[in-house]
């Protein structure tokens, strides 16, 4: 076994790595890393076009803005599934289905700490759905938003919520 354990009298037990253990360690966390990309869950190009600042907006507008779009325009053929009422906030359920050609979707919950839940790149030819469940600390509104066409459009919910996710 190439670690060992040793006992220190001024600092206690400690776990002592070889040289050749770290680099397998590091070679297997870099493999697991790209694993992603093999398990074709995302391409290289979408994890590129991964938007930091997207998931950092603090505000609607923010996200908006990393979005690249200044507000959505509203559209009955964007559908937001999800309950009125949220017993538990942790585990909101949350679907987006519509009948535009969509490129991505996104789901925002406006009063969260982090605005933006969730979002999807969908390939070409797949049908535009998607389901998941999200946190959500209080009462608020949800917005589903799906890019088509390079343009956002968007539906919204307020879905109330009576035991807060979000550390509420």
């Amino acid at each position: 076994d190439p670690r060992s354990v040793s006992t220190s009298k001024s600092s206690g037990p400690t776990i002592g790595i070889t040289r050749r253990s770290s680099i397998k360690l590091k070679r297997s966390s870099q493999a697991s890393s790209s694993s992603v990309e093999r398990a074709g869950l995302i391409s290289v190009a979408q994890a590129a076009e991964w938007n930091k600042a997207a998931f950092e907006g603090k505000s609607l507008d923010d996200v908006f803005k990393a979005l690249g779009t200044s507000s959505p325009d509203k559209s009955s053929a964007v559908t937001l599934n999800a309950p009125d009422i949220a017993e538990n906030g942790a585990v909101v359920p949350v679907g987006i289905s519509t009948t535009l050609k969509a490129e991505q979707m996104a789901i925002l919950v406006e009063k969260n700490p982090s605005t933006l839940a969730a979002q999807f790149f969908l390939p070409a030819g797949t049908e535009p759905f998607v389901t998941t469940r999200i946190k959500m600390g209080q009462t608020s509104n949800v917005y589903a938003l799906v890019k088509a066409d390079g343009k956002w459009s968007m539906a919204v919910k307020e879905i109330k919520v009576t035991l807060g996710g979000c550390g509420g």
